[in-house]
């Protein structure tokens, strides 16, 4: 496995687009399109929130049909989430607009939304803006990354890789974008994924690939602890890369799904690690577990801990806050059994060992503390399972960002 330059252009026959519509930013771009030449195999995975989005529910709607694909096209600003019927008519009127200017399949029609929730979208800028997409697409790399761009909101980074394989004699690229900054929660956030692969394989294989692996990615990030309405990850294939036929559990299916993993973890580790208001990726490592959901759990409670948050903002090894959210968990452990150490690139220090301080540098752990990546490892020692999480630390950029982001 090789990673390549690009994102949701890398692979073949995919075409991207960005346009300034308007729609709520009146400084940069705002719309994104990503197109394939040959209809696609599609897979998705939603948010858990009860309430959810228009786009959710017009998206969920094809990945459970037969139909293909061949357009997505996302808008940020507004999220056309709590917009009634009139936001699913939006949805509609997106697809029907990108039929006459693309040429495609509007049942097949994908959409995404970001940004403020409440808010109708203006479907005259929404229309115009996809005639523009349709005229400004192409395969180029710097229209992958411009599309990438215009899906940010609270975002400091776009978000973007690509990662090659061999199936046979085959290549086969699997490219994706990602946004998220805010509202990011385990069991999906307000993060937008796009995964193009130009891959020959089954869509029972697409889905299961997907589904099985936003468990240990997407599925393990926190910023907030708020659960977004519009969490979308969508998967799309075009058989392109002309490789034999990829079928779930067999060989070709596990080299796939690695590829897939790969994408999936730099993608969730990136929309992590740009936290609204963060200075630092936090990383939580849960090893010695009896059971993976153990692990799991543990790890979670750990990262989504305000109080732990705040403690790695501050650089302050202050690990009874650890301690304190693995307590709270639900998961049941032997706190007088925990091995707890602090690592970046600083170096490696152990802070407790049985469940009681060791004798550490304060110093030394505030070097550890202060560097833009920075990982807790929680030894429970029970078992031979592990688990990681990833979130970010949580200063007064975060407050400063939320009281005023409608305006």
């Amino acid at each position: 496995m090789v990673i390549v330059k690009g994102g949701v252009t890398a692979a073949k026959g995919f075409e991207a687009a960005s346009a300034a519509a308007g729609i709520k930013y009146q400084d940069r771009t705002d719309m994104a399109l990503i197109y394939s030449k040959q209809p696609c195999k599609t897979a998705g995975t939603f948010t858990t929130n009860v309430v959810k989005a228009a786009p959710v529910k017009w998206d969920k709607n094809i990945i459970a049909s037969d139909v293909k694909s061949q357009a997505v096209i996302i808008n940020s600003g507004i999220a056309n989430a709590c917009t009634g019927e009139e936001g699913y008519d939006c949805c509609k009127e997106t697809a029907m607009a990108a039929q006459t200017a693309l040429g495609v399949d509007a049942r097949g029609v994908l959409v995404g939304s970001t940004g403020v929730i409440g808010m109708q979208l203006p479907i005259d800028k929404l229309k115009n803006g996809v005639h523009e997409l349709a005229e400004n697409k192409n395969e180029s790399l710097e229209n992958g990354t411009s599309a990438a761009k215009a899906i940010m909101t609270t975002d400091t980074f776009h978000k973007e890789i690509a990662v090659s394989i061999q199936v046979g004699d085959k290549t086969v690229t699997v490219g994706g974008m990602a946004k998220g900054s805010g509202m990011i929660h385990p069991n999906m956030c307000t993060m937008l994924s796009f995964i193009t692969t130009d891959a020959a394989i089954s869509k029972k294989a697409l889905q299961k690939a997907l589904s099985e692996d936003i468990e240990d990615t997407y599925n393990m990030i926190s910023v907030d602890g708020d659960t977004s309405t519009n969490d979308t990850v969508l998967l799309l294939a075009n058989g392109m890369a002309e490789n034999e036929k990829i079928k779930y559990k067999t060989e070709e299916y596990e080299k796939f799904a690695e590829a897939l993993h790969l994408v999936n973890e730099y993608l969730a580790k990136k929309i992590a690690g740009d936290g609204e208001g963060a200075t630092a990726l936090f990383e939580v490592r849960v090893i010695g577990a009896s059971t993976k959901e153990q692990a799991k759990t543990l790890a979670k409670s750990i990262v989504c801990s305000n109080l732990t948050k705040t403690a790695i903002a501050g650089h302050d090894a202050n690990w009874g806050r650890i301690l304190c959210a693995m307590g709270y968990s639900g998961a049941q452990f032997d706190p007088e059994k925990v091995d707890l150490f602090f690592e970046s690139r600083a170096g490696k220090m152990q802070i407790t060992e049985n469940g009681s301080s060791v004798n550490y540098s304060e110093e030394q752990a505030a070097k550890i503390l202060s560097q833009p990546e920075v990982t807790a490892v929680a030894d429970i020692k029970e078992g031979t399972e592990n688990a990681t999480a990833w979130g970010c630390d949580l200063t007064h950029g975060y407050i400063d960002i939320n009281a005023n982001y409608r305006s």
